[in-house]
């Protein structure tokens, strides 16, 4: 194997996949990056077991072959090289030598035959959807993920494929997001096809997506998930379990609903957070006809309290929520105001854009 490539067209998939190379692992070979030349193509694999991924360039000159090469030293090696730097990759026995200019390394290898391979999807269900739709979708549900739950199912976003699009459902228990994505997904009418992707696959999904309109191909199979971006492919194994029924737990019967300023909201919650309880992180909310109070305690006998103007006219109530619960959904949520959709105090709060159901998040009371 050899080949010659510009240094910037070498690092762009090389940092695409690092991601998922892990600093300590029980597999040697899993801190190495499958590197392989075919028909004068690049590509470029890392994986977890949990997580692939597969980054493609375009080579002029080259000759055929495969290696695995420790990951973050090769990066480290093509990122510190000068720019506009001409890079030359050959493997040479059991060694691969990089040369650049008067540089030169000299890395260990191991064969190509050790590197586990993600094996062939079948069963395939797949829909084209942009980059930022799909990056939307993920920013307005992930961060409601369960993390390290017994209940194993909840340490992931649900996807399902519905006949009218696509939707996320995250959760853990105390609370819920849900984003929806109008697409033609293939899905039949009877019962919508669902995966769970763990989280790491998610994060590592958010990260490789852009802001823009270009297209991302989204694949679901009986055990994996695979979404391919251009030149680069994600694949993640997926969660073996049974999501609950989230439909029951998004309130439907909430007679109080509240307008108000999304920011100026956000930021009086996170100042009144400054002095709630460190471990409950519980605030109370106080609704009157246009006024909103935000009241805080902690052990220390502090206290802090803020009033907003709000747009609702009916009767008074209060409610305690986790702050923690509130802010999330305030900063992923678009648009200029928010609205609170509430029934008493043991009832869980929706929250969402006025006008828009695509994004919905749920959270439950806290008694304080």
């Amino acid at each position: 194997m050899k080949f010659e490539i510009e240094r910037e067209e070498f690092l762009k998939p090389l940092q695409a996949v690092i991601g998922v190379v892990e600093k300590r692992q029980t597999m040697p070979v899993l801190s190495n990056m499958l590197v392989a030349v075919r028909d004068d193509r690049l590509s470029v694999t890392a994986t977890d077991l949990e997580v692939e991924l597969v980054a493609r360039a375009g080579l002029e000159g080259s000759s055929p072959g495969a290696v695995t090469v420790p990951g973050r030293k090769l990066v480290d090696i093509v990122r510190t090289l000068p720019e506009g730097a001409g890079v030359s990759v050959e493997l040479e026995g059991e060694r691969v030598t990089v040369r650049s200019g008067r540089s030169r390394f000299t890395l260990s290898t191991l064969p190509a035959a050790e590197f586990p391979a993600i094996e062939e999807l079948h069963g395939l269900l797949g829909l084209d959807v942009s980059q930022a739709s799909l990056k939307r979708l993920c920013g307005q549900t992930a961060f409601a993920m369960a993390h390290q739950d017994v209940r194993y199912y909840l340490n992931g976003l649900l996807m399902e494929f519905r006949p009218e699009g696509l939707r996320a459902v995250g959760t853990d228990g105390h609370r819920l997001a849900l984003c929806d994505v109008e697409c033609t997904t293939g899905a039949g009418e009877s019962e919508p096809r669902q995966v769970i992707v763990p989280r790491k696959g998610v994060v590592e999904l958010q990260r490789l997506l852009g802001d823009d309109d270009q297209p991302a191909r989204l694949e679901v199979s009986t055990n994996h998930v695979r979404v391919t971006l251009g030149d680069l492919r994600f694949t993640s194994k997926v969660i073996d379990g049974r999501f609950p029924d989230y439909e029951r737990v998004i309130p439907r019967d909430g007679d109080k609903r509240v307008q108000v300023d999304r920011q100026v909201l956000r930021q009086a919650l996170a100042r009144t957070a400054i002095l709630s309880n460190e471990k409950y992180r519980g605030i109370r909310l106080q609704l009157d006809s246009r006024r909103l109070a935000i009241q805080a305690h902690n052990p220390e006998q502090e206290s802090a309290e803020e009033e907003l103007e709000v747009s609702y006219e009916g009767d008074g109530m209060e409610v305690g929520f986790n702050v923690n619960y509130l802010l999330d959904p305030l900063a992923a949520l678009e648009g200029e105001a928010v609205e609170l959709v509430l029934k008493d105090s043991n009832s869980s709060c929706l929250i969402q854009a006025p006008g828009d159901e695509s994004s919905r998040h749920v959270v439950m009371p806290m008694r304080l």
